[in-house]
């Protein structure tokens, strides 16, 4: 064979070898939008990968909904059409179940709890998400979810009266708003400003930063002093895109990922204060039950809990869960 012909062949094969080694574009969507303090971060997760990995790994990030809502973009996946999201604990449940027990209402009574089980749950569940098809990246957490409403509400009587948005499809909040005997309107989370706008709904949940960044805070007047819960947050990779890695690339995706989620949790509650502050400036008022109807409340979440049994978690889940908080709180770790 001639020379030529030989270096022409060791070219063709030189370039069939970068093609194999193309970049692997990971397409991530979730429902906070552009400009937000998760896309940026994100963004910068996304960065990073792609700077550890000399470019193999790149993320191209579709945000605001523009994916639909979490069930749209789970059932995406699992077509291919995406590999990763940004889920709230609704979403996770749809992959997960058991993983709602971090979001039933008054469990935790403030981040260094919510930390702690944190801490003691990951794992069991990260094995659970992994048997399931998707790859923890990270867990970024909504934070304490309160009640938002153009109402002002000061007993159980008044939250019964409210036109109160129930995110369509989740089992948590149907059990809590069933406990609490307000009856329901079933949205997917992106009719919800439109909802508020033309007055469709009174009243909503979620935590300060959110209530900001999805511009739910223009129609609301009221804000309640108590929280209903904390919501869950993760950081999925679905586990097929995950396996077209090396295992160096899956190591940086994994090793980074935890860093950036957990500096997401970090400024996340900053943020979700000063988001809170905010609110307070522009005329948002606060409103607290008197401690008989603030005791029926509490009541109402602790039935929402157990009435979960055997629908989302088992019994021993969930005592395990209490018994850690219990003891947490009389300082025994």
């Amino acid at each position: 064979m001639h020379k030529s012909n030989i270096v022409f062949i060791v070219l063709i094969m030189i370039m069939i070898s970068s093609v194999s080694e193309a970049t692997q574009v990971i397409k991530f969507a979730t429902i906070p939008p552009e400009g937000s303090t998760w896309l940026k971060i994100m963004h910068e997760y996304a960065d990073a990968v792609e700077k550890a990995t000399a470019g193999q790994v790149s993320f191209k990030i579709y945000a605001g909904g523009v994916a639909g809502d979490e069930k749209d973009v789970i059932r995406k996946i699992r077509f291919d059409q995406y590999q990763s999201g940004g889920f709230t604990g609704v979403g996770l449940g749809e992959i997960l179940p058991m993983v709602r027990v971090l979001d039933t209402p008054m469990l935790f009574n403030d981040y260094a709890e919510v930390d702690y089980i944190y801490d003691q749950m990951s794992a069991e569940f990260e094995k659970g998400l992994e048997q399931k098809g998707y790859i923890l990246v990270g867990w970024t957490q909504v934070g304490f979810i309160h009640l938002f409403s153009n109402k002002h509400i000061q007993s159980m009587s008044d939250l019964k009266s409210t036109r109160m948005w129930m995110w369509e499809g989740d089992p948590v909040a149907a059990a809590t708003i069933k406990s609490l005997g307000v009856s329901p309107v079933p949205l997917p989370v992106t009719d919800v400003l439109t909802s508020l706008q033309t007055n469709l709904i009174d009243t909503v949940y979620t935590n300060p930063l959110a209530c900001v960044s999805l511009q739910w805070f223009t129609k609301l007047k009221w804000i309640s002093t108590i929280s209903l819960t904390h919501a869950s947050g993760a950081v999925l990779v679905s586990k097929t895109m995950f396996n077209r890695l090396s295992a160096e690339q899956q190591n940086i995706v994994r090793t980074l990922g935890r860093e950036y989620c957990r500096k997401l949790v970090l400024q996340s509650r900053k943020d979700d204060h000063a988001a809170l502050e905010l609110m307070k400036k522009n005329g948002l008022h606060s409103f607290a039950f008197e401690p008989v109807q603030d005791a029926m409340f509490r009541e109402a979440c602790r039935n929402a809990r157990q009435a979960l049994v055997d629908n989302l978690y088992p019994q021993s889940l969930l005592d395990r869960i209490e018994q850690a908080l219990a003891r947490y709180r009389v300082g025994d770790k």
